[in-house]
């Protein structure tokens, strides 16, 4: 199969954009697809744009909403979205297809998905293998609370057919399928990871919004959600993609610098649940998991491509450009321009 033997020079024409180059965006109107916007695993997003950073850019940002990653990556692949808003690990994924995408700005230093179990249908949960046979709640189907769930099964020895995988959204529907005994477990994140757990309807097993921890369970480090767009994109636009990036590490430096008040006054009132208090501890809870300054880590899409390959035997033999995923360029230039945020 050809897309097996993607050769580290398939990607060449992949190269990184000029260091100096004009300031006009050559796009200035630019459709982000994200899935769970009010997720606080995208919130350097909602900040870019609530605080008007893409619009200082030069920017006219349209952001569209899915229920999963998997759907905002199919509305890009399909062509009525730019970028994504999204997990990292989709970047490997795509160019074992063939269709390569680059990250270029990092919002989560650690994925921030929480695998648990659900009291009312396994209050005698004892072990991972405890799941054969049961109903997980995702995101979406294909997202990235999905591939957590299927390394962690892996790693327990059971395989991704061994449970059934049930999308149930990043919002109230997932609380609502949790407490409803419609699912056993679920693999989600905040702020519908804290409201379950406080209300008494969530065991946790897993939580990558600890950065150590996601290090123990993906073996290194796992870059999350970030922007990535097709490699051709980034080819036309160098300028727009630096602008979107330069709102990006602006939003993330704000969050390391903000409270829990702040919060609460920047993001949409949808976004709470129904419970600030709840949002505020869902905030702390994920805070460290936020990318500092944009940057992608070294070894993360070596992480990102063994988590996918433990699961996937046809990507495990593939011989892949790690390199081609993602760019510290343009948030090179983005921490330069804004050294304070």
């Amino acid at each position: 199969m050809q897309r097996r033997h993607l050769m580290a020079g398939g990607l060449a024409a992949a190269v990184l954009p000029p260091f100096g180059f004009a300031q006009g965006v050559e796009k200035p109107k630019v459709t982000i697809a994200v899935g769970g916007k009010n997720l606080l695993y995208y919130l350097p997003l909602t900040i870019a744009e609530q605080l008007g950073y893409f619009k200082a850019e030069g920017l006219d940002v349209t952001i569209v909403d899915f229920a999963g990653g998997s759907r905002a990556l199919a509305a890009v692949v399909g062509g009525s979205a730019d970028v994504v808003s999204g997990a990292f690990e989709h970047t490997v994924n795509m160019q074992f297809k063939g269709q390569p995408m680059r990250a270029f700005a990092l919002q989560g230093l650690a994925p921030q998905i929480v695998l648990g179990v659900n009291p009312k249908t396994m209050g005698g949960y004892k072990a991972i293998t405890d799941l054969k046979g049961k109903k997980i709640g995702v995101t979406a189907p294909g997202s990235s609370t999905n591939v957590m769930v299927n390394f962690v099964l892996a790693k327990a020895g059971l395989k991704p057919s061994d449970v059934s995988i049930v999308g149930v959204g990043a919002g109230n529907g997932a609380v609502a399928a949790m407490r409803a005994g419609q699912i056993d477990a679920i693999s989600n994140l905040d702020p519908v990871i804290t409201l379950l757990q406080r209300s008494g309807d969530l065991k946790i097993i897993s939580d990558t919004r600890i950065v150590a921890e996601s290090a123990k369970v993906f073996g290194g480090p796992m870059p999350a959600a970030c922007l990535y767009a097709p490699q051709p994109f980034l080819d036309r636009n160098p300028n727009t993609a630096q602008a979107l990036t330069n709102a990006i590490v602006r939003a993330d430096k704000w969050i390391q610098a903000a409270g829990p008040g702040d919060i609460i006054k920047a993001v949409p009132e949808s976004y709470l649940l129904g419970d600030r208090a709840v949002y505020i501890d869902a905030f702390m809870a994920a805070k460290g998991a936020l990318s500092p300054d944009g940057s992608f880590p070294a070894k993360g899409a070596d992480t990102a491509f063994r988590a996918l390959a433990s699961v996937d035997a046809e990507l495990a033999k593939a011989k892949l450009d790690l390199n081609a995923v993602y760019t510290n360029s343009f948030v090179q230039k983005a921490n330069a321009k804004y050294p304070k945020g």
